[in-house]
C-alpha cells in the first residue's frame, strides 16, 4: 500500500492504495467509522490487497488528514472521495464502509447513482430520514460538549470497550483513539461535527437509494446507539441481505475478521 494526499479547499486528505493488482477486477474501498482511523481495516487491507484494487483513508479530518477546515457536509466528503477516484483511475468500486463510513457510501450513491458496483454497509445503518426519531436528531446535534466534558480517561476506557468485543478489535481502537491523547478538544471537534453533519443528511430527506448490489453486516453484540434496530428495519424495508456477526460489536470486522473477509469475498464474487 502506498500513502498519499490529495488537497481539498479545507485540508489535506491522507489515503493509501496499491498499484499491484489484478485491474480487472473492482477496487475495493474501505472508509472508517468517526474518530477511527486507516487502520481499523488492517486485517481486510492484508487478505484483499493482493487479489484486489484496495483504498483506504483517514477521513478528512481524521488521524493523518488533519488539520482540516471541519466546515464540510457529508455531500463534500463523498465527492472528494469521487476526485480521488478519478484521479487514481478507479471505475465501479466496491463501497465497504464502517459506521460513519457507510453512511458516507450512501452519499456518494446519492450523488452518482451508477458509479458503484456493490456497497456492503459494517455496523452502520441508513441515511433516510424515517428511520431516525426527531430526539435522535436533536441528540446527535448537540454531542460536542459532552465530549468536551467527558474525563478522557473514561472516555478512552468507554470508547475501546463500548465498540469492540474482542482484545485485538479493543487494543486497534485504544491505539486508534490516543491519536487525541492530550488534545481533547480536537476529538470532541471531530466528533461533534461528523454527528451534526450526519443529523443534517438525515434532515435534508434525500431519497439516499442503494442503486447498486448490496449487503448489509451488523455484530450481535453492536451497543453503538440504536444500530441493531435500525438494521433490522433496515433489511426489513429495503429487502437487503443482511449477515449477523456471533460475538462481535460495533466494529465487527475487528472482532470477526475472517468471517468478514470471507462475507465480502463472496458477495464480490457474486458481482
Amino acid at each position: 500500500m502506498i500513502e498519499k494526499t490529495y488537497q481539498t479547499s479545507c485540508g489535506a486528505i491522507h489515503y493509501w492504495v496499491n498499484h499491484n493488482q489484478n485491474k480487472a477486477k473492482p477496487p475495493l474501498v474501505f472508509l472508517p467509522g468517526l474518530t477511527a482511523d486507516h487502520r481499523l481495516f488492517d486485517k481486510q487491507v492484508a487478505f484483499f490487497e493482493g487479489k484486489y484494487p484496495v483504498f483506504v483513508w483517514d477521513a478528512p479530518g481524521h488521524a493523518a488528514s488533519w488539520p482540516f477546515d471541519l466546515t464540510f457536509r457529508l455531500t463534500d466528503k463523498a465527492g472528494w472521495l469521487d476526485e480521488i477516484f478519478q484521479r487514481e483511475n478507479m471505475q465501479n468500486p466496491v463501497i465497504i464502509g464502517q459506521s460513519m463510513g457507510g453512511y458516507v457510501g450512501q452519499a456518494y450513491l446519492q450523488l452518482f447513482p451508477t458509479k458503484c458496483k456493490g456497497f456492503i454497509s459494517i455496523d452502520s445503518a441508513p441515511l433516510q430520514r424515517e428511520y431516525v426519531t426527531a430526539l435522535e436528531i436533536w441528540l446527535l446535534k448537540r454531542m460536542e460538549p459532552v465530549y468536551r466534558r467527558y474525563p478522557w480517561k473514561s472516555l478512552l476506557k468507554s470508547g475501546t470497550k463500548g465498540v469492540a468485543a474482542s482484545e485485538y478489535g479493543r487494543n486497534l481502537m485504544y491505539k486508534m483513539m490516543t491519536v487525541y491523547d492530550g488534545d481533547q478538544e480536537r476529538y470532541a471537534k471531530i466528533s461533534g461535527h461528523g454527528f451534526r453533519m450526519l443529523a443534517e443528511a438525515m434532515e435534508a430527506a434525500l431519497p439516499y437509494k442503494i442503486t447498486c448490489p448490496a449487503l448489509l453486516i451488523c455484530g450481535e453484540k453492536d451497543r453503538a446507539g440504536s444500530c441493531i434496530r435500525y438494521n433490522k428495519a433496515w433489511h426489513r424495508k429495503s429487502g437487503i441481505p443482511i449477515k449477523w456477526i456471533k460475538g462481535a460489536g460495533h466494529n465487527s470486522n475487528t472482532d470477526q475478521p475472517d468471517v468478514i473477509n470471507h462475507f465480502i469475498e463472496a458477495f464480490i464474487e457474486k458481482l
